[in-house]
């Protein structure tokens, strides 16, 4: 009676194997997915997602990557953890081997002359990792209305009705809502830049939600730079290059986030350049952002520096004081109504953020999320003491030290005087308003007191001091030249 029940069993987990045996494909896209976003993007696309899967007619799989400087990184990073993944996925408990490219092709030659085994690909079934955002992909994702869309990686909070357009951005916002309406006479291609932080993937991502809601028969195509890097590399491995063009060249509408990072990959810059010429001469439209004007971009292929420069370059400037409190204001009242509570904080708070951030957007929202993650719904009553005492971790590390002799040197220079008429008893407008501009930053950038910063401009008591802070505090409000002073002398200072 045991033998019986034994064998049965045998037969039950044998057909359970069976039912339950995914394709390798199915269970690596799996994986792929949890590891992306363990890894993060930079780390997958660079080394997991060139990978490709292959498979024995026996049932071995092997994991080939395209060089062995890939195979090891693989192996030193993140093979226990694609072992465990692999295992907990797997029902069937397949073996998953590592090999690069050569030592594959080597062992696959050495086996086929010996037993006949025939390695193939496995076939995996088309999923986000490994795909650019398109307009016409088969899978859902939210858009800013509410519905769905057949776009993955688009950003639901970046829409136009979240951007808030001001002197350093204005013109970029509305070149990018005039492509988004789809509107003729239009500069093609165009490309925006700035540093990190400026709020170009926000717009390039506003900018491909209101296309696609202006004319959802237009086929939009968004990506990052690194995104094609490793679709285009995946689809050369896989000899896929001519679907991999077909999918660029078929965009009404085709957008690449951080277009820089493709300089000095001579392939990929290659059909970049081939891929934009063909969609400028079919009339379809094409958008970039960058970190630099093209004419920076020293190490990018001449042909395609030319083609980036040749329709509309659109520089974004750094957030003056009215945008990055527009965007405090804004930013606020999105996390307020997301967790709860009223969305606002007290004036002073508001000013020391916007004051103490100047660099970036993303810098400044970070500071926020970091006030909302420790006060929650207590964000309206923090005073500027709490606030202070919350940021100071953040405020200090990896910044350079500013001191009231930098403060001088810098003011004077930009107001084209010497430094020592800053310490002098004149007291005419031309000196006054400067010393004035000198120790209010001296007040915001050090941690000095007010004695001791009179006492450093020439042996002035405190109450001076507070009254030059105060002259300034108030004048900057409504004198756009003097605030426009203020944020170069101090971007000037952080260096």
């Amino acid at each position: 009676m045991s033998i019986k029940v034994g064998a049965a069993s045998q037969e039950l987990s044998a057909a359970y194997a069976a039912v339950t045996r995914e394709p390798a494909g199915i269970v690596w896209n799996k994986v792929c997915v949890s590891l992306k976003r363990e890894l993060g993007d930079a780390a997958f696309g660079s080394w997991i997602a060139p990978a490709v899967l292959r498979e024995t007619q026996a049932g071995d799989v092997v994991l080939v990557t395209p060089t062995g400087i890939a195979r090891d990184w693989i192996r030193r990073s993140a093979w226990r953890r694609i072992g465990e993944l692999w295992a907990a996925g797997d029902a069937v408990g397949r073996r998953l081997d590592l090999k690069s490219r050569l030592e594959f092709e080597a062992s696959a030659d050495a086996a086929s002359a010996t037993t006949g085994a025939v390695y193939v690909e496995a076939k995996p079934q088309p999923i986000e990792i490994v795909l650019p955002v398109s307009s016409d992909i088969p899978a859902a994702a939210p858009t800013p209305t509410g519905k769905t869309s057949p776009v993955q990686g688009l950003q639901e909070r970046f829409t136009f009705d979240s951007f808030v357009p001001g002197p350093a951005n204005e013109f970029a916002h509305a070149v990018a809502r005039r492509v988004a309406s789809w509107a003729d006479g239009h500069f093609n291609p165009v490309l925006f830049h700035g540093p990190y932080g400026f709020g170009k993937t926000h717009l390039l991502n506003a900018l491909a939600w209101e296309a696609m809601r202006a004319a959802p028969n237009k086929r939009v195509v968004y990506l990052t730079a690194e995104r094609f890097l490793s679709t285009f590399v995946r689809a050369v491995m896989d000899r896929q290059t001519t679907a991999f063009k077909d999918e660029l060249r078929g965009a009404d509408l085709l957008i690449i986030d951080d277009v820089h990072f493709i300089a000095g990959k001579q392939s990929s810059q290659e059909e970049l350049f081939h891929t934009l010429t063909a969609l400028v001469e079919d009339g379809r439209r094409v958008v970039f952002s960058a970190d630099r004007p093209p004419s920076a971009m020293t190490e990018m292929d001449a042909r395609l520096r030319s083609h980036l420069s040749a329709g509309l370059v659109c520089g974004m400037e750094p957030a003056d004081r009215s945008l990055r409190l527009g965007i405090l204001e804004r930013k606020i009242e999105a996390l307020g109504r997301a967790q709860g509570f009223t969305g606002t904080v007290r004036p002073e708070v508001l000013q020391f953020l916007a004051d103490r951030f100047t660099d970036s957007v993303r810098e400044l929202e970070g500071a926020l999320n970091t006030l909302t993650a420790r006060a929650g719904e207590r964000l309206s009553r923090l005073s500027l003491d709490e606030v202070q005492a919350i940021l100071r971790p953040h405020l200090r590390g990896g910044e350079k030290r500013i001191t009231i002799d930098d403060i001088q040197k810098a003011t004077s220079e930009h107001y084209g005087m010497k430094q020592a008429d800053l310490l002098s008893e004149r007291r005419n407008r031309a000196i006054a308003r400067p010393r004035q501009a000198a120790m209010w930053l001296a007040k915001q950038l050090t941690t000095r007191s007010l004695p001791d910063i009179g006492r450093r401009f020439g042996g002035r008591d405190h109450t001076t001091v507070l009254h030059a802070v105060r002259r300034i505090e108030a004048l900057r409000q409504d004198d756009a030249v003097l605030s426009q002073d203020l944020e170069t002398i101090t971007r000037k200072l952080r260096g």
